[in-house]
C-alpha cells in the first residue's frame, strides 16, 4: 500500500517534519512526500474543465491517485491551517483524487493544545473534500520540542512514538479495508498525544468548480 504524505511546513528543520519522518517509519510499504512548496498560488481562472494544470499541480494530483491513503502532517498558525498546505488542498478539490482515500491528520505544536485548531479544521476540509478522515488515526502532539532530537531530527520520545505507531497502524487497516471493499465491488511521560474528538461527518458534498469564488 501506497502511503503519500503532506507536510504544513516547508521549514528545513521543521519539528513537523521530524514528525513526518518518524511517522513514515512504521508504515510498511512505500511512502513519498509531496512538494507542495512548487505549487502556484490556487487560482479558479486556472482550475476550469478546460484548463491545463501547471506541471507541480499535475505532478500533485497525479501522486494523490496512485497513493493508497494520505498522511497530512501540520503545525498550527495562528490557530489555523498554514497557508501552504490550505493551498495544496485547494488544487485538489476539483479534482477528485481525495474523494474516499483513507487520511490521516497529524498536528504538533510547542503549545500544550497540540495544534487543535489546525487539526479540526483540516479534518473538516478533508471531509468537505469526501476523503476518508480516520479518526482514530488523527493525532495532537503537544510540547513537541523536546520529543524531538535535533541531531538525527526524528522524535526520541517513547510515549510519542507509540502514538504515532497507533497512529499509522490504524490508518494501514483502514487502508487494507478500502482495498478489500473496492476489490469485493462489481466491476463497472511527556504529555501524550491525543487522539482528537469527533466531529459530525459533514453531509455537503464538494463544492462544483463552478460555485468557487
Amino acid at each position: 500500500m501506497r502511503l503519500l504524505a503532506l507536510s504544513g511546513s516547508l521549514r528545513a528543520r521543521s519539528s513537523n517534519g521530524a514528525v513526518l519522518r518518524s511517522a513514515l517509519a512504521f508504515w510498511d510499504g512505500p511512502t513519498a512526500t509531496a512538494d507542495i512548496g512548487a505549487l502556484p498560488h490556487f487560482n479558479p481562472d486556472l482550475d476550469g474543465e478546460d484548463a491545463t494544470p501547471t506541471a507541480p499541480v499535475a505532478a500533485l494530483r497525479a501522486q494523490v491517485a496512485t497513493a493508497d491513503a494520505l498522511l497530512v502532517v501540520s503545525p498550527e498558525y495562528a490557530h489555523g491551517v498554514p497557508g501552504v498546505l490550505k493551498n495544496a488542498l485547494d488544487w485538489l478539490v476539483s479534482s477528485g483524487e481525495c474523494v474516499s482515500k483513507p487520511v490521516a491528520v497529524i498536528t504538533a505544536s510547542p503549545s500544550p493544545t497540540g495544534g487543535d485548531h489546525a487539526n479540526a479544521q483540516l479534518r473538516e476540509i478533508l471531509r468537505m473534500m469526501t476523503g476518508e478522515v480516520i479518526q482514530a488515526a488523527c493525532r495532537e502532539i503537544p510540547a513537541i520540542g523536546p520529543k524531538i532530537d535535533p541531531t538525527t531530527e526524528r522524535v526520541t520520545d517513547e510515549a510519542t512514538l507509540s502514538e504515532l505507531r497507533a497512529a499509522l497502524s490504524h490508518l494501514a487497516a483502514a487502508t487494507g479495508t478500502a482495498a478489500s471493499d473496492l476489490e469485493s465491488e462489481p466491476a463497472a511521560t511527556s504529555e501524550p498525544a491525543t487522539t482528537p474528538a469527533a466531529a459530525p461527518a459533514s453531509t455537503a458534498a464538494a463544492p462544483h468548480p463552478s460555485a468557487r469564488p
